[in-house]
């Protein structure tokens, strides 16, 4: 019987290799051991050991001359350390897995949703014939891991099974598992990382790793594979047809896409929100809709955290002067909810008046029985005071006086209120009754007029919305004992958003005063991808959660929630603001897709901003800020900032095109001469080959290329494809973002 290649070849050498902490690379030379026989220890996977320095028998007992100077030659070559009871000099975890690195014990993984574990060393030089590491996991999860090796520029890898065929040793509930490069590295190319995770879905239990090496490939061996030639690479990755089209009509890119929010409890203690080339912030969220100007940093954390008023120490002044220093532009939530926090103190369900609750803390409760039930709330007065447009005309007047003393405005945006068809959840202790459209109305008309009054050139924007119920009906439609739509149907079934502007549109002709200038939204998928760092990362919800952005814009995608019906929310808001209030502009003042950490939370970011340039709006904000160093992060940095240098997104969008899986964002300078891509590839496995046609742009003159696809550190340079007079061919990673900076010549 003819044995597997693999393993007869890593077996043959596995008792020095592993006694000496090395790997084995038989693969390197594509043979098997003379004498070996298919009822061998090889064939079955055991090996003896024999001391530093000794010639290896092949299994079976037969010397072989060839593996003995084999062994003599790594044993002059030490192996490469990655991991050995703790991370190695220079590597660094950049995994995804729930994992703990206990001092001089195995790593350990938790491996369900598909996790994975990531050692990564920039800059890693050496040539190795096989990576070695031990596995312990349990029997129950049959083979479920892959491996492979990665790298941030234009290298592609095969992912390798880790089958039976690779283990060459068992030690109790131990493998020893050795993968050849020729089946990890076909090519010999470049990598700085090695990336193992699940390639199905395990249960929970703890999965060990530990003695994670490389093998250094001596000379000899490596011209034996030069001569042997082993395997063909796995090409150049799918063709992706792009076209970049400066002849197409452009427009001006807002700047106010690049809008993140601010977050009171970490304010003084992260730098982070400073560095990700925002452009504006936003103070918003549920607390803002209860935050007294007049305590500082007072205000309710709602059904966010027990009903409490507390101060978080940071004041609105505080908020202003920090985006003013970090030259970021300010957009303020104002309340018109009617009720602010009275002090920092109070809560909404004290357990000592309310009874014991379903969750409590510090003598707070969440205001439900311990059965579930809600609990009928007391006056608003318990936590609160009455925040009337006057008092909300007061606090701006505050604001626009020393604007004039600093000869500088600081909000450029007022924001009323935020979600305002929650309150009754979010708020609910001092606003328990649903809103109705004319209740959304009368507050709209109340406080936007005093906004104006007291800030005629400020840009007022709402309704704040949170999401598609309330995109198209009140939050009475749905009260308990009420027919379904009843408020809607009141008010000629036409959905909520189109009925609020036509009635602000016809005020205005009333009365002659403006009460909106910016349509305002929130968007957040209901697809089960999660929110902030939280959601799965296994492949089916990676793949829905990029996805999931054509909700933003594409007319063609089927939501796949509950909607299940395509959302396309921007031009539905461009149509509804065309028909009843032309000549407002559009806010998505919150939004993001889970999954931070993870890339393809990244790269659903970076998609999202692509799409608010190419769609022409005029803000948006991030909920809340990108984790440091995240892919989120690097998002942003891909238009802002993506060489560290000030080198980002140009002002003015040029229409482009890509092939299915990828997508190209395209701008350039007023002149015309330098342009600046972001081309994004949202193929976790597999690259592709851009094949770009610079379509009217000029001749294409120079060229630098930056990449991101994962590794701590952001964008670095990496080696242009070929060019020509109007074309670009670049190669782009599984799962990355590469920025294209060029310039070119005008005809």
């Amino acid at each position: 019987m003819k044995r597997s290649r693999t393993k007869a070849g890593a077996a043959v050498l596995s008792g020095a290799l592993l006694a000496g902490g090395s790997v084995a690379v038989a693969q390197a030379v594509g043979a098997e051991a003379p004498g070996a026989s298919g009822n061998s220890a090889a064939a079955s996977g055991t090996a003896a050991s024999a001391p530093s320095g000794a010639a290896t028998a092949a299994p079976g007992g037969t010397t072989d001359t060839a593996a003995a100077s084999l062994t003599a030659s790594l044993e002059k070559t030490a192996p490469l350390m990655l991991y050995d009871g703790g991370l190695a000099s220079g590597w660094t975890d950049i995994g995804w897995a729930q994992r703990q690195l206990p001092k001089g014990a195995p790593a350990r993984m938790r491996m369900f949703n598909y996790g994975g574990w990531i050692l990564y060393r920039p800059k890693l030089e050496g040539t190795f014939g096989a990576l070695s590491f031990r596995l312990s996991a349990p029997e129950a999860f049959g083979e479920f891991l892959e491996v492979r090796l990665d790298a941030p520029g234009a290298a592609s890898f095969p992912r390798i099974p880790v089958t039976p065929e690779l283990e060459v040793r068992r030690d109790g509930e131990w493998a020893e598992i050795i993968i050849p490069m020729e089946l990890l590295n076909p090519r010999g190319q470049p990598f700085d990382r090695v990336v193992m995770r699940a390639s199905k879905s395990v249960g929970r239990e703890w999965v060990l790793f530990d003695k994670v090496a490389l093998a250094a490939l001596p000379p000899e061996l490596a011209a034996a594979l030069a001569a042997g030639g082993g395997r063909q690479g796995q090409g150049s990755g799918r063709e992706a047809p792009m076209t970049i089209d400066c002849t197409a009509p452009g427009h001006r890119i807002s700047p106010l896409i690049y809008g993140i929010a601010f977050d009171g409890l970490t304010e003084k203690k992260d730098k982070h929100q400073y560095e990700v080339g925002a452009t504006s912030r936003r103070w918003g969220g549920n607390p803002t809709s209860r935050y007294n100007w007049k305590l500082g940093g007072t205000w309710n954390t709602a059904n966010d955290w027990f009903f409490q008023n507390v101060d978080i120490g940071v004041s609105y002044d505080d908020f202003l002067e920090s985006n003013r220093k970090h030259g970021m532009s300010s957009a303020l939530t104002v309340p018109m909810l009617g009720w602010v926090a009275k002090d920092a103190k109070s809560v909404g369900f004290p357990v000592i008046r309310f009874g014991p609750q379903q969750q409590e803390d510090n003598g707070s409760g969440n205001g439900l029985a311990r059965d579930g039930t809600p609990l009928k709330p007391g006056a608003p007065t318990l936590t609160s005071t009455e925040a009337s447009p006057e008092f909300i005309a007061e606090w701006i007047q505050a604001i626009r006086k020393k604007d004039q003393e600093r000869g500088q405005r600081s909000v450029q945006m007022y924001i009323l209120d935020n979600e305002p068809m929650l309150w009754n959840s979010t708020h609910r202790d001092v606003h328990p009754e649903p809103l109705t459209y004319d209740g959304l109305l009368e507050r709209t008309i109340a406080y936007g007029t005093a906004v104006r009054k007291a800030d005629p050139e400020g840009l007022i924007a709402g309704p704040a919305e949170w999401g598609w119920t309330n995109y198209l009906w009140s939050a009475a439609d749905f009260a308990p004992g009420k027919m379904p739509h009843s408020d809607r149907r009141a008010h000629g079934n036409v959905p909520l958003l189109p009925w609020y502007l036509r009635q602000l549109r016809e005020h205005e002709k009333k009365t002659g005063v403006k009460l909106l200038d910016i349509v305002d939204l929130h968007f957040y998928p209901q697809s089960n991808v999660g929110v902030g760092l939280e959601g799965n990362t296994d492949p089916a919800t990676n793949a829905r959660r990029i996805r999931s952005t054509r909700g933003l814009w594409d007319p063609t995608y089927k939501d796949e929630s509950w909607i299940g019906e395509p959302i396309r929310l921007i031009p539905r808001m461009k149509e509804w603001i065309a028909d009843n209030a032309p000549g407002l502009r559009i806010s998505i003042g919150e939004y993001n897709f889970g999954a931070f950490r993870h890339m393809s939370g990244g790269l659903a970011q970076a998609e999202a901003l692509g799409r608010f340039a190419q769609e022409n709006i005029y803000s948006a904000y991030f909920w809340q800020y990108p984790t440091e160093g995240s892919p989120v992060f690097w998002a942003f940095r891909a238009f802002r900032n993506f060489d560290g240098k000030g080198g980002r997104f140009q002002d003015m969008w040029v229409p482009a095109k890509a092939a299915e899986g990828t997508s190209v964002f395209a701008s350039r300078d007023e002149a015309g001469g330098k342009l600046v891509a972001v081309v994004l590839n949202f193929d976790p496995d597999q690259a592709a080959q851009a094949q770009i046609e610079l379509k009217g742009c000029g001749t294409l003159d120079s060229v630098r290329v930056l990449g991101y696809s994962g590794a701590p550190g952001g964008f670095t340079e990496q080696t242009p494809g070929a060019k020509a007079a109007g074309s670009l061919t670049q190669r782009l990673p599984p799962y990355s973002m590469t920025v294209l900076d060029l310039t070119v010549k005008k005809p």
